[in-house]
């Protein structure tokens, strides 16, 4: 088999049907894009909750008899909540926080809303433990044991929050995958439509090329490859993309994010690690689909 006819069958099969192969190469891009973002998502959510599960703290707020008059929690039941907590199996570190301590780091965090600050008073926020878990999981031991104690007012567990969010952003994550597996349909249609459209108008050579003994295999190869060099092409499409985004939109619009730490920073070597994935999908599919095309509905 000559490898320089097949390329030129090939590079033919491309440029004859221009139109057809530039919209396989986009709807392709556009598929695997999707499907790169969504692989992002699913690093970012990783890291995300890497990143806060290791901050988060069970939050045991004390009753008002408590935050007013024992700010040093040296009496009862303070000093005894304190010591039971520090013993709790799984518990990593105990930091009592005065009603004092709250409002200064209300103050703090606020520190940019002065209007908020003006209006907040020390009597409205509550001492309280904040509580390391060594499995943030755990936040049901804690709960059960102390809501309802003397002393106590209500257990908060910060890992509610983070739920939400990360169902949000797992949300985000699925409605990206559906519409790349909607894009990926389309991509495998117009792929076998191209290839039996650029069968058909080369029938008569390739049925010349039958009957002076070429296989099967010989004529129908430079239309396999036709679809997995667009699969490549739009795998390359597809990196290229993510990364001018990345670039151009995301470092841009969620600088200041990403600079607080609030979410972790998506990086070039993100994108590079899953570079492989989407040109061996697109390439995967394409031949894929290209083959059973073929075996189903060219006769040549």
């Amino acid at each position: 088999m000559r490898a320089s006819f097949v390329f030129s069958e090939v590079v033919t099969g491309l440029r004859r049907n221009l139109t057809m192969t530039v919209a396989m190469i986009l709807t392709t891009a556009i598929s695997l894009g999707l499907l790169g973002g969504g692989l992002l998502v699913v690093t970012t959510i990783d890291r995300m909750q890497d990143l806060y599960y290791d901050r988060v703290e069970v939050a045991v707020f004390l009753s008002e008899d408590v935050s007013a008059n024992d700010p040093e929690c040296s009496a009862e039941p303070c000093s005894s909540l304190r010591a039971e907590l520090e013993a709790t199996s799984g518990v990593e570190s105990v930091a009592f926080e005065s009603r004092e301590d709250a409002f200064n780091r209300f103050q703090q965090i606020f520190e940019s809303q002065p209007e908020l600050r003006e209006l907040a008073r020390p009597e409205a926020l509550p001492a309280s433990f904040r509580v390391k878990l060594a499995d943030p999981q755990r936040f049901d031991v804690i709960a059960q044991e102390f809501t309802g104690r003397a002393g106590v007012d209500r257990v908060q567990d910060q890992g509610e929050y983070l739920e939400e969010l990360f169902q949000t952003l797992s949300g985000v994550r699925n409605a990206t995958f559906a519409v790349a597996l909607v894009q990926a349909l389309a991509a495998l249609l117009l792929i076998s439509n191209t290839i039996q459209v650029s069968a058909f108008t080369r029938r008569t050579e390739v049925g010349i090329m039958r009957l002076t003994g070429a296989t099967r295999w010989y004529t129908q190869l430079p239309f396999l490859l036709e679809a997995v060099v667009a699969g490549l092409i739009g795998g390359v499409l597809a990196v290229v993309g993510l990364t001018t985004a990345k670039t151009a939109f995301i470092d841009v619009v969620l600088a200041d994010v990403f600079e607080a730490g609030i979410v972790p920073r998506i990086t070039l070597s993100d994108i590079a690690f899953i570079s492989p994935v989407l040109l061996l999908v697109g390439a995967g599919i394409s031949a894929v689909t290209g083959y059973v095309t073929l075996r189903l509905y060219v006769r040549t």
